[in-house]
């Protein structure tokens, strides 16, 4: 048997154990934040969340195609899958065996979970439908941005201002290892957000860890929240504009309306805050790097095989001069990392705040006959001068911490320092 046959067995197997004990979860609506977006075929290539594969280095040889078997062999070695589940249908001491469309999907989702990448994942079609409320800006959930880390644990990168998160102690960094008592860690993103996510005024007991101390128990009230794509505002003379994700269509010209609108005020600098910003669509990436770059490479698509498809922007951004900050953190990952990565290697202006989350891999969906979506990761971004951004991240030119003090944004005070000082 080669490799793949052994990995889709032993994929599939996994699948059948977990199903044996017990255990096999099933979603019950997405959940919170755009962690993994992505883009639908043929044109929108995704965007969005970090491997546990090493990344690709830009001068090594293309990878060797997997070893692959013919549909012949591959029917044959199914054929332990269904000697192991007919064993199970007539000897198995339990009444939690899957029903028909259960089984096909867990099978799937045993076959994705022996993958190295992460972000490979299968979607059902209620999640799948949810997923697209969330891009509307508007859904009901803890009020968190998550990412999936390399442990497959759901980390807290983002906390918004006045959530049920917030309001209940939840900060940045927390990893939520359980979700009412049951076990998540390992599972993919969508399932694991889907059930830190519920109804509207409904509670959720999430388990926490944070940091070295023991793991707790945190009780949330979930509410609906509205998430404002783009905020700006004067800071004395600075303008400051910030993002939340590039998950909408027309995130790009929103955030070009408002920062035509703080350019009237004709600012010292500009703030452009991608922190906690998860990614979303690569065009809008693009966009939004076009706002503040002349003609020249935003970034680099490349595939397994070693071909590039090469991005650029072109002259007529409105925010080609202005002095430029952009403030990134770990939460800061995917289309943000491109748009940042962008500005970093063409000189345009300075990273300021802590190493950002070092997802440049590119998922793209297929929507599958039932209204389930399989996402597929294809491909892998560099900036503009080579540089992987995958598992690697983008070290920002002026360090800075965030603070335990919640009132201080040291970050941005230093942003704005920098831009008032130009030191």
């Amino acid at each position: 048997m080669d490799n793949s046959g052994r990995r889709l067995l032993i994929g599939l197997m996994a699948v059948i154990l977990a199903v044996a004990i017990g255990s096999a979860g099933f979603m019950l609506g997405y959940a919170a934040s755009g962690g993994a977006a992505v883009s639908a075929k043929p044109i929108d290539l995704p965007v969005s969340a970090r491997p546990t594969a090493a990344p690709a280095s830009t001068d090594a040889p293309a990878a060797e195609a997997p070893a692959t078997s013919s549909p012949q062999d591959e029917q044959a070695e199914f054929q332990i899958f269904w000697e192991a589940w007919q064993t199970l249908k007539a000897e198995y001491y339990g009444d939690d065996l899957p029903d028909a469309q259960n089984l096909a999907y867990n099978a799937i989702r045993g076959v994705i979970f022996g993958l190295e990448d992460q972000f490979t994942s299968f979607v059902t079609p209620q999640a799948a439908r949810i997923n697209e409320e969330n891009a509307t800006g508007s859904f009901s959930g803890i009020g968190a941005v998550v990412n999936l880390n390399r442990q497959r644990v759901l980390q807290i990168v983002r906390i918004y201002a006045d959530s049920p998160a917030e309001k209940s102690g939840l900060k940045a960094g927390d990893l939520i290892i359980k979700v009412d008592g049951e076990e998540m860690i390992g599972e993919d993103i969508d399932t694991q957000v889907s059930k830190v996510r519920g109804p509207e005024g409904s509670q959720v007991m999430l388990t926490i860890v944070r940091g070295e101390d023991v793991p707790f128990d945190v009780e949330v009230t979930r509410a609906r929240i509205e998430i404002k794509l783009v905020e700006s505002k004067m800071i004395d003379n600075v303008a400051y504009v910030s993002l939340a994700n590039f998950s909408s269509s027309t995130t790009a010209q929103e955030l070009q309306a408002a920062i035509q609108q703080l350019l009237a005020n004709k600012p010292a600098g500009l703030i452009l805050d991608l922190r906690g910003n998860p990614g979303g669509f690569l065009d809008q990436a693009v966009a939004v790097s076009d706002i503040f770059l002349n003609d020249g490479v935003v970034l680099y698509e490349r595939t397994r095989s070693g071909d590039d498809r090469v991005f650029r922007s072109d002259n007529d951004g409105v925010a080609q001069d202005v002095p430029l900050v952009v403030l990134v953190n770990v939460g800061s990952a995917s289309a943000s990392e491109i748009v940042a990565g962008a500005i970093q290697d063409r000189g345009r202006g300075k990273l300021i705040g802590e190493k950002s989350f070092g997802k440049g891999s590119v998922q793209q969906i297929n929507r599958l006959s039932d209204g389930s979506q399989l996402r597929v990761t294809i491909a892998r971004w560099f900036t503009p001068n080579d540089r992987a951004i995958h598992g690697e991240g983008l070290e920002p030119d002026i360090t800075v911490e965030a603070g335990d003090d919640p009132k201080i944004d040291t970050q941005l005070d230093r942003a704005v320092e920098y831009l008032t000082t130009g030191k």
